[in-house]
């Protein structure tokens, strides 16, 4: 009984972690043609060869500060939700979330070497590594009915609703 009630919130949980990898796995290549596109290759391979002189402690630190200057920004996003300025709370928030993961994206790239030499933080990375598996485990049903519904398979209301809505859609667009 329990296990059916927490479902939904364990599904809620491995949609935001999916989603959150989602935003690593993309932005991290457009990060890498930034990089490619202004003077920012030069600093990756300064960065990098700074991050080679350092010890596997130390890197964490470097791996952790540049994230450190974002939080203002989420404060002013949040600022801005409290007096009601909707739209500009979200952007702000959004553009925040973004240029976090794409900076951690960036720093991790330099970093994950050094980073890894640590036992515990190779055991966290793996155990991230079979959390991100173990969600899209439990949300692959919940796309692939979702999928469905919008193709309009089965026999549920939904289903119908969504054939008869396509329907209307290619009547309008015959109708032209």
């Amino acid at each position: 009984m329990m296990r059916r009630l927490l479902q939904p919130v364990w599904i809620l949980l491995a949609i935001i972690f999916l989603i959150e990898a989602w935003l690593w796995d993309h932005l991290e290549p457009i990060i890498a043609r930034v990089v490619a596109a202004i003077p920012l290759r030069a600093f990756k391979q300064w960065l990098s060869e700074r991050v080679d002189t350092l010890s596997p402690a130390m890197t964490l630190i470097v791996f952790i500060v540049p994230v450190i200057p974002l939080f203002p920004l989420k404060m002013v996003g949040v600022w801005l939700l409290m007096h009601e300025y909707w739209l500009s709370a979200v952007t702000t928030i959004l553009f925040a979330k973004m240029l976090g993961v794409g900076i951690t994206a960036f720093v991790f790239d330099v970093t994950r070497p050094k980073l890894l030499e640590m036992a515990w933080f190779e055991k966290l990375y793996e155990f991230v590594l079979a959390l991100r598996a173990k969600c899209n485990e439990l949300v692959d049903p919940v796309k692939a009915r979702i999928v469905g519904v919008f193709r309009g398979d089965g026999d549920r209301w939904s289903s119908r609703v969504m054939r008869l809505i396509l329907r209307f859609r290619k009547s309008v667009r015959e109708a032209r």
